[in-house]
């Protein structure tokens, strides 16, 4: 698809429909401190923290994409299941979970219907492995 900014599971984030305008990713990384006598903590790697991302866009829907983009951003959230991340480069991300969907509306044609639609999407990188989806 021409526009294609990034495609998180089966919803496309494009050009052409729910384009992004920003981007943040957090990423931890663990350190311990352990207390020492007349001297500073020493420290010790433990291990990567979360790995987090927030997208944050607008949507005209009379413009393009139709008003079910949010809904379809909650839709693939409610399948509580982690989903592959891909790049508009192509490049695979890995695979991350859905936590928090945020929309506000302003500017309202006929019937309340917004031509403007804000977005917050907050995504969290899943390292559970693909054994720890199977019910058994």
């Amino acid at each position: 698809m021409a526009g294609r900014m990034m495609q998180l599971g089966a919803y496309q984030f494009s050009l052409d429909d729910a384009a992004y305008q920003r981007l943040y990713r957090s990423t931890e990384y663990r350190w311990g401190a352990i207390e020492r006598m007349g001297k500073h903590d020493a420290l010790q790697f433990t291990g990567l923290g979360a790995d987090t991302m927030t997208l944050q866009g607008t949507i005209y829907p009379h413009f393009r994409g139709g008003l079910g983009q949010v809904d379809k951003m909650r839709l693939s959230a409610s399948l509580g299941i982690p989903l592959p991340l891909i790049a508009g480069t192509g490049k695979v991300l890995g695979l991350w979970v859905i936590e928090r969907v945020g929309e506000s509306q302003r500017t309202f044609a006929e019937q309340g219907a917004p031509l403007r639609q804000d977005f917050t999407i907050s995504i969290r990188r899943y390292d559970g492995g693909l054994r720890s989806l199977l019910p058994f």
